[in-house]
């Protein structure tokens, strides 16, 4: 408590030494970037959900966690992307982009991840992921896995895909040196307090509370 921050502490937990000051700077940055995954975000909603709903105060934050461990922006697909990023770092990605989209077909609409960790979101590149991607990167803790990363979201930027957090958390992880399998877990870790924040938030409000979309909002294709 005296000597290190919890910055370091974590760090040393997985890693079993310190970090130098230039992991210590990507791993909090990293961590301010994941602290809330916003309410639009399905593990928000349902920490949301349960916190209007009055469920106890206990079981908030266990059930929106369950919600961010699939694989949809979710940990469920960030050690996967790590094995990804550590399995192609020495090939092309603009090669892989096109193997990847060869086939037509694969390009369905609506949210689409060719890889773990890469995609798009609402059918475009997920701006918020791009931009912490961007930060991370002028950062001298920066390293290869983040560098090979965002080559492979700029080849994929012309089909409407890119970064998502879930491959920014992992390309990060994997630059940082965790093992890939604490990957899911620090991804929920990081994304917690957020979490816990707009649940316990909504739990002294009425139901009519939730940020529902107005009935003209609503847009219904023939």
């Amino acid at each position: 408590m005296k000597k290190r921050n919890f910055v370091d502490t974590l760090f040393l937990l997985f890693n079993a030494k310190l970090p130098s000051k230039e992991q210590a700077e990507l791993l909090d940055c990293l961590m301010i970037a994941l602290i809330n995954p916003g309410p639009r975000h399905p593990a928000t909603r349902a920490a949301m959900n349960a916190g209007v709903g009055k469920t106890d105060s206990t079981h908030i934050l266990p059930i929106s966690l369950g919600i961010l461990s699939g694989s949809h922006l979710g940990a469920g697909e960030v050690e996967g992307s790590v094995r990804f990023i550590r399995k192609n770092i020495n090939k092309d990605p603009e090669s892989i982009v096109e193997s990847l989209l060869s086939n037509p077909q694969s390009l369905s609409e609506g949210d689409w991840h060719p890889v773990p960790g890469f995609g798009n979101r609402f059918s475009a590149v997920d701006e918020f992921s791009l931009q912490i991607a961007r930060q991370l990167l002028t950062l001298e803790g920066a390293g290869k896995c983040l560098r090979w990363g965002n080559a492979f979201a700029t080849a994929l930027a012309q089909h409407q895909m890119g970064w998502l957090t879930t491959g920014v958390a992992a390309a990060t992880f994997a630059d940082l040196g965790f093992h890939p399998r604490y990957g899911a877990g620090l991804f929920q870790l990081l994304s917690a307090p957020g979490l816990l924040a707009h649940g316990v938030e909504m739990s002294t409000k009425p139901i009519t509370a939730m940020p529902f979309l107005k009935d003209e909002d609503y847009i219904i294709e023939k």
